[in-house]
């Protein structure tokens, strides 16, 4: 019974999500809509993201002086363990967690109110692929805008570590640079920029399917 459940609103989501990236009807409708999308989904959480981030890297920094505090570990690992941890794992998942409370709310909001006043039912008389109009703009925005600021979230973590490790005395400039700098991997950004596509996708694409079918 769960599984064919599964099966079936996977099934619906999938015809959404087909609907939703077909050719758009009026090509300048869609790109302003996009835009709006941008504008919302990107500059509207950046206080939030950024505010987080630096807690977020303060807070790796702190943790692990406090664990190689008496070893034989070298304190400049402190800036590799945060750089490294803030990329891979820390900057992607919690910055598209908040972002799927913040923007997948408003997105269930904003089509659940069309909903209910009937203005999806409107657009789909006249003609209008609402699936395509309400959906795709939310889906390519997020693309663009979320990895940009996982990014961002990343750079200011950093920053953060930096903030509460360098003017506390737990380590020195040089050695938090140097720790930042050592054993730098770049396919730990490719898995970074990965992980934020494919949550900006979910983040955007099950709110909007659970209002508009």
């Amino acid at each position: 019974m769960l599984f064919s459940r599964f099966l079936y609103h996977f099934g619906r989501y999938l015809i959404m999500m087909g609907t939703g990236l077909a050719r758009p009807e009026k090509g300048h409708m869609y790109y302003k809509e996009t835009m709006r999308q941008m504008n919302d989904i990107g500059i509207g959480s950046l206080i939030i993201v950024g505010l987080i981030s630096i807690f977020i890297g303060a807070v790796t920094a702190v943790q692990f002086a406090y664990q190689l505090d008496g070893t034989l570990v070298p304190q400049y690992y402190i800036g590799y363990i945060v750089r490294d941890s803030t990329i891979i794992e820390l900057a992607p998942t919690i910055t598209c967690l908040v972002l799927a409370g913040k923007v997948g709310s408003n997105i269930a909001a904003e089509i659940g109110g069309m909903r209910q006043k009937e203005h999806i039912d409107a657009m789909e008389i006249m003609g209008v692929n609402t699936s395509g109009y309400l959906v795709m703009p939310k889906v390519v925005a997020s693309i663009v805008v979320i990895p940009m600021l996982v990014a961002l979230a990343a750079f200011i973590s950093i920053i953060g570590g930096y903030a509460a490790s360098v003017p506390t005395g737990l380590l020195s400039h040089v050695e938090f640079v140097q720790g930042v700098r050592s054993f730098f991997v770049e396919r730990n950004i490719m898995l970074m920029f990965i992980k934020s596509v494919v949550f900006a996708l979910i983040l955007t694409s099950v709110p909007a399917y659970q209002d508009i079918t």
